[in-house]
């Protein structure tokens, strides 16, 4: 395509925007309100996704040892630990810490582990992670099998429910972000397409005068993107701003502070997707419209 042609189907493109003033309006508004929508669930899904990651990774296998073990055993326990699969990280917590540990934990009524010291009744332990929290339960299960290993304590059927919550949440957000993303160009598409129902007498005569079909839809294809790209904007704009509030506001509130993601990068990573969409279904709500004009 020659450069001549590039810059009259942009101008072309550009002209159509201002010369069909209210039906823009109207599509650039539908694209707006839709992604303003769709972004709003993004943000919640994302945060949803990150809590539920935050929770999992908590997940944590206390391997108590037995109380007779030695040196050598201890050794010997810790190396058949980092030999299994899906092992992220393996910590040893000798007896005196887990006292220290259970110390802090009785805060105001510390004086009730008093005389311990001499003969403290906790045994070592490996506090063990996966790398996948999903595989806890089956490392727990390996563990439990060695020797020198007395007791594996890692939150058995409580932590299985956790995972099978955290996913329906996930499985629900993402089915709810696809449904909602289709209804938002369905909405999209057919506003965009009253645009161009109501030029169709420019497109029958650019056909007969004998205007190929890509000259006739590079100014449509140009135009979508505008449209697309512009409802975009004001969704991002606000989306910012509104979340920065919620952030300060979670600041100030125990439960919530910091447990939602930061400013950056999420804003970025939302506008690229609310741009991305914009401009996807602007190009495509003009081309399938423009598409039955053409057979003339």
């Amino acid at each position: 395509m020659k450069l001549r042609t590039v810059g009259r189907h942009l101008r072309e493109g550009a002209k159509n925007i201002s010369r069909n003033g209210w039906m823009t309006f109207a599509s650039v508004s539908a694209v707006t309100i839709t992604l303003l929508i769709l972004g709003v669930f993004l943000l919640l899904a994302m945060n949803v996704d990150h809590i539920a990651k935050s929770i999992e990774k908590q997940v944590e296998i206390n391997v108590m040892l037995d109380l007779l073990a030695e040196d050598a055993d201890i050794a010997a326990v810790e190396q058949q630990i980092r030999a299994l699969p899906g092992v992220a990280t393996v910590t040893f917590v000798p007896k005196e810490e887990g006292l220290n540990q259970l110390r802090k934990s009785f805060q105001d009524q510390v004086y009730l582990l008093d005389g311990l010291e001499d003969e403290n009744p906790l045994p070592d332990k490996f506090v063990v992670k996966a790398e996948r929290p999903q595989d806890t339960s089956a490392l727990a299960a390996q563990i439990g099998r060695f020797e020198h290993v007395d007791k594996v304590i890692y939150g058995q059927g409580h932590v299985e429910k956790l995972f099978a919550v955290t996913d329906i949440i996930r499985n629900v957000g993402l089915v709810f972000i696809l449904l909602l993303s289709l209804t938002a160009m369905f909405l999209i598409a057919n506003t965009i397409k009253l645009t161009i129902v109501a030029r169709r007498r420019e497109i029958e005569i650019m056909k007969l005068v004998g205007a190929t079909n890509w000259f006739i839809r590079w100014p449509f294809f140009i135009e979508g993107l505008i449209m697309g790209i512009s409802g975009a904007l004001i969704p991002i704009l606000l989306l910012g701003v509104g979340y920065y509030f919620v952030l300060q506001a979670a600041q100030s509130t125990p439960l919530l502070a910091g447990t939602l993601l930061p400013l950056f990068p999420l804003v970025y990573q939302v506008a690229l997707l609310l741009v991305a969409i914009g401009a996807f279904i602007g190009i495509w709500g003009s081309l399938v419209s423009v598409r039955r004009f053409l057979r003339v």
